[in-house]
């Protein structure tokens, strides 16, 4: 399966310390089946910190997902389940994990739901009301890796300048 990485420079070896805390998913390394969410992932990451828009492609070794490896994966459409795990993972408070999953897969949070994620912390909506709102919004899918584990799986194949 074909994932890919929109950064501002290429990446000779993934990082893992390097990811961010409060992703959607954890701190780890995010890719797409997207090639179009990644190209603009990479402009918008050269255009923030400067750099060359860079388009990353791996290869998934689709064993990891039938391996031993700890998998989540959530449905291609917005859920309560989904919604939660996205807040407690992007909650500042949580200065640990809140999973051990080495691969999540599922909708990106976009800038729709975000707001969304407010409306319920300020209790406008319940996690239901702003899952059925997000049901027909078009979200792309990403894959988190938050392992070294995981990472074994992932071969990186091109790297380009966008």
């Amino acid at each position: 399966m074909t994932l890919y990485h929109g950064s501002n420079a290429d990446i000779v070896r993934i990082d893992l310390t390097r990811g961010l805390r409060h992703k959607d998913f954890g701190k780890g390394f995010y890719l797409t089946p997207a090639r179009n969410t990644a190209v603009r992932m990479a402009q918008k990451k050269a255009r923030l910190f400067g750099g060359t828009p860079t388009l990353i492609t791996y290869e998934l070794d689709e064993a990891a997902l039938t391996s031993s490896l700890k998998v989540k994966r959530f449905p291609e459409k917005a859920c309560v389940e989904w919604l939660l795990f996205i807040d407690a993972n992007r909650e500042r408070k949580n200065t640990k994990p809140i999973h051990d999953y080495d691969i999540v897969i599922g909708p990106i949070a976009d800038d729709g739901v975000v707001l969304q994620l407010t409306n319920y912390r300020e209790g406008v909506y319940t996690p239901e009301e702003v899952a059925r709102l997000l049901q027909d919004k078009f979200l792309d899918q990403q894959y988190y890796f938050g392992t070294e584990r995981a990472l074994r799986f992932l071969h990186k194949t091109n790297v380009k300048s966008v």
